[in-house]
């Protein structure tokens, strides 16, 4: 059962869990195709979106599912806010407490910021991205992406394949699949893997071919050369080479193998652009499609845990 008051990361979350934030958003997938989409779920709660790092469709999807659950959602441009004035992070929380919101997403470029702000402030709080730290609901998306074309979440092979030093998704990944008895194969080079990977529990190797050979999903991930200060890699040319995902290395893969990438894709670099507009291959769409419909999810059940617990307080 979900019981938690945030969601900020998935570390902490059972199988169980985990298993019920996804056939909800399940249930919204299928709703999310009906001409009125509207519901009254959220109805009378305030989200707040507090974004200190751009990202367009992550932003984007809470807002579409904040408002199709009935939420009143308001964004606020951290960029040019009062933070940039010198206001730290328990500034901004006592802030936020005064104008009593019920939802609050949050993505951040430092670790721990997310949890900082929970500790803080009065509400639920989703972690929408926290610098290397995690990204819960692409990893939830992820894996509902996964179940709706696999016909399960367990007992698959599946290949996590780029940026992993730099890669929250991957973090967050590497923790849900592991939980739901996958095996998880890292494919990158020696310069882009994690300190400590030895201890995840997952296969490491930096060759592509050897890496990919009969497995049933490949996670391609974004090169995070915003987040790099020195050589990680020779070239793009020469990554592309090596790592990047093109017909002759997905050869090695299952047959039915599916192709992921979290976005936004450099094509030529990570991937073949031909292959990732594949029909037969690709569910780099689906994953956009599947997180709204994961976002709904936790939000109604965040809600839900909140009201039990402003329930819980008044009856005391």
């Amino acid at each position: 059962m979900f019981t938690q008051r945030h969601l900020l990361g998935i570390e902490s979350l059972t199988p169980e869990g985990i298993t019920e934030i996804l056939d909800l958003a399940d249930h919204y997938a299928k709703h999310n195709l009906k001409q009125n989409k509207h519901l009254d779920v959220l109805a009378g709660l305030t989200q707040v979106n507090m974004f200190f790092e751009n990202s367009t469709r992550t932003q984007a999807s809470f807002e579409i599912a904040g408002k199709r659950l009935g939420a009143d959602v308001m964004n606020m441009s951290m960029q040019a806010s009062s933070i940039k004035k010198g206001e730290t992070l328990i500034d901004t929380a006592l802030t936020l407490n005064a104008m009593h919101p019920d939802l609050l997403v949050v993505r951040h470029p430092h670790s721990g910021a997310v949890k900082l702000l929970a500790e803080k402030v009065n509400c639920a709080v989703m972690n929408a991205g926290d610098g290397r730290h995690e990204h819960p609901t692409q990893a939830l998306l992820d894996a509902l992406t996964i179940r709706r074309s696999k016909g399960r979440l367990h007992r698959l092979t599946i290949a996590i394949c780029g940026d992993i030093a730099h890669s929250r998704v991957a973090r967050s990944n590497i923790f849900l699949l592991g939980k739901m008895e996958n095996r998880i194969r890292l494919i990158g080079p020696k310069t882009l893997m994690p300190s400590g990977v030895d201890k995840l529990g997952v296969e490491v190797t930096d060759d592509m071919n050897e890496g990919l050979k009969d497995v049933d999903v490949v996670m391609m991930l974004r090169l995070q050369k915003e987040r790099m200060d020195g050589g990680f890699i020779p070239s793009e040319r020469e990554y592309y080479h090596r790592w990047g995902l093109d017909p002759a290395k997905l050869a090695n893969a299952k047959p039915d193998a599916i192709v992921m990438h979290p976005g936004p894709m450099n094509r030529g670099v990570e991937i073949d652009g031909t292959l990732a507009d594949d029909i037969n291959r690709s569910v780099i769409q689906e994953q956009v499609e599947m997180g709204v419909a994961v976002r709904m999810a936790v939000m109604e059940l965040l809600a839900r845990n909140l009201r039990k617990s402003k329930e819980e307080a008044t009856t005391c």
